[in-house]
């Protein structure tokens, strides 16, 4: 397994950052070669993506989400991957969002690329991305402010937030 972590400072509220990033079927609007993203249900999400020059389609399982802390995810079925997404805040005004990301570079493409840090850039493009993409508004597209426990066990409406 290979593992990227990029982190990325922007100037908006915690609560908008959060979210945003929530919103998984934006996802293609500012992330290098995601061609579609769609949310099955709370917790699970269909990816279609070009990598390395051929079309990859893998189910993502959201395993533990804390509204305006962190969102961690593992594949379900297709391409090997899970990492972490944290936002903290930095102020009233800015957040901070770290990324972390573990794959498995499949085939000799897939490998040189890694090697070549092509997919830590990629990582980093699509987070200045999501930075451009969130400053531009002043309001975020949408929100889903559940929370996915450990056990798998979903709250659509956590305390608070009801």
């Amino acid at each position: 397994m290979a593992r990227v972590e990029k982190t990325v400072d922007i100037d908006r509220p915690l609560r908008m950052v959060y979210d945003q990033w929530t919103q998984f079927e934006e996802f293609p609007r500012f992330m290098e070669g995601v061609e579609e993203v769609h949310q099955l249900d709370e917790k699970t999400l269909r990816w279609r993506a070009r990598i390395g020059g051929k079309t990859e389609e893998w189910d993502a399982e959201i395993v533990q989400q804390v509204p305006d802390q962190s969102i961690a995810w593992r594949n379900a079925r297709g391409a090997v991957n899970s990492g972490v997404v944290t936002f903290v805040p930095l102020d009233a005004e800015r957040t901070r969002l770290s990324l972390a990301l573990d794959y498995d570079p499949r085939g000799f493409v897939e490998k040189v690329g890694d090697l070549l840090g092509i997919v830590s850039r990629r990582v980093e493009g699509d987070l200045e991305r999501f930075k451009r993409f969130v400053e531009e508004r002043s309001v975020e597209t949408g929100a889903w402010r559940g929370r996915v426990k450990p056990t798998g066990e979903v709250d659509p409406h956590p305390p608070g937030q009801r």
